[in-house]
């Protein structure tokens, strides 16, 4: 059982890897109800974690985890203990905490720019994994971690992508930077203006000049005159 689960682990790593850019070491974003669930079932999460996830890792949390665990009390001081070994990464509430489950959604951004898996045994904010793009959720389940299947979301997205309808933001980011090597942003920056500068340009002075009339061409009538009149004055002189 266990062979068969790290060989699911391994697969879904291989998608996120392929299709999203992760690298080592995995930045794993953990909560107080993942913790409070491994001190139950004591799970060793900085031993056990990398073993299951066959990498290096990044074991984290944020202020308004810490915050929340603080205001819980006594019940979760084991789990608050836990989460204070790992790093804490810098979220946007630091003066004014937001629940756990809004801090660690708003860390993932709109693209999940920065690789970060969640662990959590929170219903609510594993809906809210699911529904992201390129998000790996982790959670605790019969004395085990587990690290969920990709979503219908991440897969619908990397299906879009092999067909050619979206672009992944590391494929806008290497474009951009391949444009920025070769100088190209300048140019198209230049190209810009010229069109804009030629839109509003003042219109071409000779194009306002009045077309001169052409000279027009005798008519057989006006000829026949002519040839009269110079007859006439030869017989009169």
């Amino acid at each position: 059982m266990k062979i068969k689960r790290q060989k699911q682990a391994k697969k879904t790593i291989s998608f996120y890897k392929y299709n999203f850019g992760f690298r080592e070491p995995f930045q794993i974003l953990l909560d107080g109800t993942f913790c409070q669930a491994a001190l139950k079932n004591k799970i060793q999460i900085k031993e056990q974690m990398p073993k299951y996830l066959m990498g290096e890792l990044q074991l984290c949390t944020t202020n308004c985890v810490l915050k929340e665990l603080e205001s819980l009390g006594k019940e979760l001081y084991g789990a608050k203990i836990i989460l204070q070994r790992f790093q804490t990464r810098h979220c946007a509430h630091f003066k004014d905490p937001v629940p756990a489950s809004q801090c660690l959604i708003s860390m993932l951004e709109e693209t999940n720019p920065h690789h970060y898996f969640i662990a959590t045994q929170d219903k609510e904010l594993t809906e809210a994994v699911k529904k992201a793009v390129g998000v790996p959720l982790l959670y605790i389940i019969l004395n085990t971690i587990v690290l969920d299947k990709p979503s219908p979301c991440s897969v619908a997205h990397v299906q879009a992508v092999q067909a050619g309808q979206l672009v992944t933001p590391e494929q806008q980011q290497s474009i951009h930077s391949m444009k920025e090597e070769k100088g190209l942003l300048g140019c198209e920056a230049e190209r810009r203006g010229k069109k804009r500068k030629q839109k509003s340009g003042n219109p071409n002075p000779l194009s306002c000049l009045k077309k001169k009339k052409k000279p027009g061409v005798p008519t057989p009538k006006r000829a026949d005159e002519e040839k009269k009149r110079s007859r006439n004055r030869r017989t009169v002189s």
